[in-house]
């Protein structure tokens, strides 16, 4: 009979504990575009060559390029950071899960006593051998309390955590794509100090051939003057005082990549190696599907809902808190002295409700619903932030591509006033400073063009970025993943100092 009644009750309480106060999370409608504004002479990118999923730097097709980008993940300290902060998320969402559970608690009481020699005959005797009375008693027992979620504070909590877990893990991959993005930028500027240097020195040897015609014209006395071969000498001369700076600009490039692989800068070597030519075509899809390839806005989004389930956590303290709780425990003589004669056991419940608190409650009610509008305005922040990232990135390249253009027309020019002008020069029929001028003119010229290419190689990076680096929001953990604990990650080392470090690189690309 006893068990009839209880399965009622267990029956009611279950049906309790299916609710959960608050409002459930409808994401909030984003400020999504129809097209970009500066898709004109873009071709929309197709299913079959969207960016490659994950591996973005492969559109340059250059190994040295992948080989350090690909150790981003295995050893760069910030990521690693960012991981261990993933990690500490997912505990979050065990920690949340606990509180559905009762809390059981074992102990074990021994206590030794003693009591002198009483009065009477007895104690006549005791007094007379001086002894008392020892006894032992031993009581060892379980106690068990337990919260229930009836009002669904604790499964709001699990929901907010899990949605927490998802956001941390999306900031990861955005943490990621951003230090790979800053080594990319880094390895093309040192792309860029290479060919620079290249240009200096080819410049230099022209500077020094323009040198000795002079000084051979001034020896055989020609109209060439003692200042005309200071004039030359001090060109080649800056040309070559240049090409050191250039230098040690370069060798900061290698340091800051060093940096991003986790490695100190003495242990990483880059061999020269020219920029290429011209920077690939990059697939662009339309605006609506960089909601979904944006790990940042992914992160924006996971955190409307964290935000929201917590408003259901703050909600549930209007509701009385019910517990149970139960004690079994034994007493006796014995160490263990689990006999069924001397058990002791109750069960009860309790009950608690909050009828006046100043204003606590709805007072935290107010902040849990302005701290998710303040997520909600973030949210749609970061998706126009990225919309914003895409349009300036898709006009640089343009602008960029047709000044590149351009400039390489004038470079032709120039360097074809230059071989006009020193011929002329050596026949005697115009004075050096033209020659000098046209120089100047040209390496300037050449300088430039360098500069548009290099400018078009990291406005490529920054576009793919903004597209989110072939990442898309499939690859987010799923809450049944994270609230089952599954682990979707290389477990960190314990000093979290990433994964390992490759061998030093040396060789030259």
């Amino acid at each position: 009979m006893r068990s009839r009644a209880l399965f009622p009750a267990l029956a009611i309480v279950g049906a309790l504990c299916g609710c959960s106060v608050g409002p459930d999370y409808v994401p909030a409608a984003a400020p999504a575009a129809t097209d970009f504004k500066e898709l004109k002479g873009w071709k929309v990118a197709t299913p079959s060559d969207h960016l490659p999923r994950g591996d973005w730097w492969a559109l340059y097709r250059d190994p040295k390029l992948s080989v350090l980008i690909k150790q981003v993940e295995i050893s760069n300290q910030t990521v690693a950071a960012q991981a261990a902060a993933y990690e500490q998320a997912r505990a979050l969402i065990r920690e949340a899960q606990a509180s559905l559970f009762p809390t059981l608690n074992a102990n074990y009481n021994a206590t030794r006593g003693y009591s002198g020699p009483g009065s009477g005959a007895a104690g006549a005797v005791a007094n007379a051998t001086r002894l008392g009375t020892y006894s032992s008693t031993f009581v060892p027992g379980v106690s068990a309390t337990w919260d229930l979620d009836i009002w669904g504070q604790v499964r709001r909590q699990i929901e907010s955590n899990a949605s927490a877990a998802q956001s941390s893990f999306a900031t990861l991959d955005n943490v990621k794509l951003s230090e790979q993005a800053l080594l990319a930028t880094a390895y093309f500027n040192l792309r860029a100090a290479d060919s620079l240097l290249d240009l200096l020195q080819r410049t230099a040897v022209q500077y020094r051939k323009t040198l000795n015609i002079v000084q051979n014209q001034f020896n055989a006395g020609f109209s060439v003057t003692r200042g005309d071969v200071a004039t030359a000498r001090a060109q080649l001369e800056i040309t070559e005082a240049q090409a050191k700076s250039v230098a040690g600009t370069r060798s900061q490039y290698e340091h800051a990549i060093a940096m991003l692989i986790g490695r100190p800068p003495a242990e990483l070597a880059i061999g020269r190696h020219l920029l290429a030519g011209r920077s690939p075509r990059i697939p662009v899809t339309v605006p609506s599907e960089l909601l979904e390839r944006r790990p940042d806005i992914a992160a924006a989004e996971r955190t409307m809902q964290q935000e929201n389930a917590l408003i259901g956590v703050a909600v549930a303290a209007y509701f009385p808190q019910i517990s149970l709780s139960g004690v079994l425990s034994w007493a006796g003589t014995h160490p263990l002295p689990f006999n069924i004669a001397n058990e002791v056991w109750s069960l009860g419940a309790a009950g608690t409700q909050v009828l006046f608190n100043g204003g606590l409650t709805s007072a935290q009610v107010d902040a849990a619903r302005a701290a998710y509008w303040q997520s909600v305005a973030n949210y749609k922040q970061t998706v126009l932030t990225a919309f914003q990232g895409v349009e300036d990135q898709l006009a640089a390249v343009r602008q960029l591509t047709q000044a590149l253009a351009k400039q390489q027309n004038a470079v032709k020019d120039a360097q074809q006033a230059v071989d006009v002008y020193l011929n002329q020069f050596q026949a005697g029929t115009i004075a050096f400073t033209t020659v000098v001028t046209a120089e100047i003119t040209l390496l300037a010229d050449q300088e430039t063009e360098l500069t548009y290419r290099q400018s078009l190689f990291l406005a490529s990076v920054l576009l793919i970025e903004n597209l989110g680096g072939g990442w898309d929001n499939t690859l987010l953990p799923t809450k049944k993943e994270l609230e089952n604990d599954i682990s979707l990650l290389p477990q960190l080392p314990p000093n979290g100092s990433g994964l390992r470090l490759e061998p030093p690189d040396t060789a030259s690309h």
